[in-house]
């Protein structure tokens, strides 16, 4: 089993306080949240955000693999994935995944197959529970 823990810590309301994130790691380290980094444009981050970097960097670090596995290694994965909000229903209804490939002697169906299975299979997908979608292409 590998856990991998975040705090947040928040004061005040949810429109006029304020929070921060840590991760484990540090890579984030009292970075600040607030609903203006949430729902307007503010300096910071917010929980959608970080969901779109895990996404992305699971799909890619995944994709690998797959590619790995049947016979291939990748000169650049290049993987966007953007989360969207609904502020009315309060959930996430999709991550939508693009894609540009740099994978050597692959064919386009060999690759749509390898990248539809990893898209499928990464653990962050496989936690969404939400619509995903994947543009990919071999560039």
């Amino acid at each position: 089993m590998i856990n991998r823990k975040a705090t947040a810590i928040w004061k005040g309301t949810g429109k006029e306080g304020a929070g921060t994130i840590s991760t484990q790691s540090t890579v984030l380290e009292n970075t600040q949240y607030s609903f203006n980094t949430r729902f307007a444009e503010g300096k910071g981050t917010n929980p959608e955000e970080l969901v779109a970097a895990a996404h992305a960097g699971c799909f890619a670090m995944k994709l690998s693999f797959e590619l790995n596995a049947a016979g291939f290694t990748a000169d650049e994965l290049n993987a966007t994935a953007t989360i969207s909000l609904d502020p009315a229903q309060g959930k996430i209804v999709k991550s939508a995944i693009e894609l540009k490939a740099q994978v050597p002697g692959i064919s386009a169906e060999q690759f749509a197959q390898v990248a539809d299975k990893a898209k499928k299979e990464c653990p962050i997908s496989q936690l969404l529970n939400t619509e995903i979608t994947l543009n990919a292409e071999l560039v």
